[in-house]
């Protein structure tokens, strides 16, 4: 199978694990050993980007803050931060060209400085796939997969990422039924 490292995971209304009823993922790596991404359109309702901030000692920058999101079931106490390429400082993972993924707490600083990167998400947790499992998923229409999009990721409000994710291609996600076949 192809790798679909930079892709959304899009899940469709044949999804069977609730925890994924209309998530859209970013998957940030896929090879012969798995899949890992983050979830990008669920805030977490529990835990605000100010007690993130003060429970590291970070100070918080002026102006409003973006929410906490649940990215995925595995390891919830784990930090990730995705954003735009135009921080280049740093170790982080390449999604996109245009898209990184770090779990540094430097990263975190700068943005409280003003001197990060000008889009990003925080997220608690990701979503995993042991060898060949995602492709099953994949197979039985639990997901469809479309290229990643840094407009969806970032400037796309979360009640409408799920839609306009698979939209962007020109399919209406709330339609998708068990019609869809494997070639």
């Amino acid at each position: 199978m192809e790798d679909l490292s930079g892709h959304f995971l899009i899940s469709t209304p044949q999804m069977p694990d609730p925890r994924f009823q209309e998530q859209v993922i970013l998957l940030c790596v896929h090879n012969k050993e798995g899949a890992m991404g983050v979830a990008i359109n669920k805030p977490n309702e529990e835990i605000s980007m100010m007690e993130v901030l003060l429970s590291t000692n970070i100070p918080l920058p002026e102006g409003p803050l973006p929410h906490v999101y649940n990215g995925g079931p595995v390891e919830m106490e784990a930090g990730f931060i995705l954003y735009s390429s135009d921080y280049k400082e740093g170790n982080a993972l390449k999604v996109t060209p245009d898209i990184y993924l770090s779990r540094e707490s430097k990263l975190l600083e700068e943005i409280s400085r003003g001197n990060g990167p000008e889009n990003y998400m925080f997220l608690l947790g990701y979503a995993g796939w042991g060898p060949g499992q995602l492709e099953d998923e994949l197979m039985d229409n639990s997901w469809l997969t479309v290229p990643g999009d840094r407009n969806v990721l970032f400037n796309i409000p979360d009640e409408f990422k799920w839609k306009q994710a698979a939209r962007r291609y020109g399919i209406n996600i709330s339609i998708f039924s068990d019609i869809v076949g494997n070639a």
